[in-house]
């Protein structure tokens, strides 16, 4: 994988996605006082500045030279459909074209922002809706950062508000974009800039074993889920081509090596496929591969999200019950997932850039 980005020069002129130390060496190469640099980083990322005249304790001559060297773009939202359960999904186009889309999901407690770190997916799961559109493009860590900031502003949250929780599992794969992934993680979870605990950010994988593997070194790294969805190797490289290369073993030796806190457990996400990977003697299977590489984990059992033509089912609702059952007296903690935001195609793995278009301008 290439190497880290952390402290490069923002491409294209984009200070959003720029890390401090970064900032630092843009404010002296212009010739400016040090500590300005400290001013720009939290007016980007912890007073969510959208413009640099809005940064109104800097100098107007650094604002008007600022505005002339670099941007501050944020993802542009083209489009927003609402769902009956509150949840919303929006449409973005991006800084170098594309569009893509993220998830809010309100609650009483707290708002979650299901992110994008890919335009599409390479890695054609069976059971995704995003597969078919195969890989466009990694998105920057601006674009993903920005989705975050567009999403705090449409939520209303701030200081003393409502937590908020991050997932990086909208489109794409995060560890096939591990660079930009991990430089928006850490501005994401900078006390300093975004201020969002690193225990309510989570990446998730489909298994990138290297991806899994460097991730546990990260100084700063998030929370960890991975996308297991079968208890055999037969039937995990029929649902997902990774495994042939990262088989169960491999992946779950990678998991075992995954530092946690001491509190914290991996979170295995199981997509339940009826007549495929629901049968009484899965979570057996499951619950005997947890146990035998000693992980410290919770199941989160996802009912299959129809849509696009695909040809699975989603089981019946006593079925998962049973299967969450069987788990948790194996002694595996397990839950099932709400899918919220079924009705504008918004659920887990129905990413796929559907919806009405946007509309036109006036």
């Amino acid at each position: 994988m290439p190497d880290s980005i952390e402290s490069a020069p923002p491409p294209g002129g984009d200070l959003l996605g720029t890390d401090r130390p970064a900032i630092g060496r843009i404010v002296r190469d212009m010739g400016e006082r040090s500590y300005h640099a400290a001013q720009i980083y939290r007016w980007i990322y912890t007073r969510r500045a959208a413009s640099f005249d809005a940064m109104s304790d800097l100098p107007r001559p650094l604002r008007r030279r600022l505005a002339q060297r670099f941007t501050l773009r944020r993802p542009e939202p083209l489009a927003v459909q609402q769902s009956a359960d509150g949840t919303r999904k929006y449409l973005f186009g991006g800084f170098a074209g594309g569009s893509f889309e993220a998830v809010l999901i309100p609650e009483p407690s707290r708002v979650t922002f299901c992110v994008s770190p890919q335009i599409g997916c390479a890695l054609d799961c069976a059971f995704c809706l995003t597969a078919q559109l195969g890989l466009v493009r990694n998105l920057t860590a601006g674009e993903i950062v920005g989705q975050v900031l567009c999403l705090m502003e449409d939520a209303g949250t701030g200081p003393g508000g409502r937590p908020v929780n991050i997932v990086l599992m909208g489109m794409g794969e995060a560890l096939h974009n591990y660079d930009a992934s991990l430089q928006a993680v850490r501005l994401m979870a900078d006390p300093g800039g975004m201020a969002i605990p690193r225990r309510r950010i989570t990446l998730s994988t489909a298994g990138m074993v290297p991806g899994i593997r460097r991730l546990g070194s990260e100084p700063v790294r998030p929370k960890l889920a991975v996308s297991l969805n079968a208890t055999t190797d037969e039937v995990r490289s029929r649902l997902m081509p990774i495994n042939r290369r990262y088989p169960l073993g491999e992946l779950l030796d990678a998991c075992a090596a995954f530092p946690l806190g001491p509190r914290e457990r991996l979170t295995f996400e199981y997509v339940l496929l009826a007549g495929e990977n629901d049968g009484p003697e899965d979570p057996r299977r499951l619950a005997g591969l947890l146990g035998r590489h000693r992980l410290r984990a919770k199941v989160n059992l996802i009912p299959f999200n129809p849509g696009g033509g695909l040809p699975w089912r989603e089981p019946a609702a006593d079925r998962a019950r049973a299967f969450r059952d069987d788990l948790v007296r194996l002694g595996v903690p397990a839950s099932i997932r709400r899918n919220r935001g079924r009705d504008v195609s918004a659920a887990c793995g129905q990413l796929a850039l559907s919806g009405p278009p946007p509309a036109a301008p006036d």
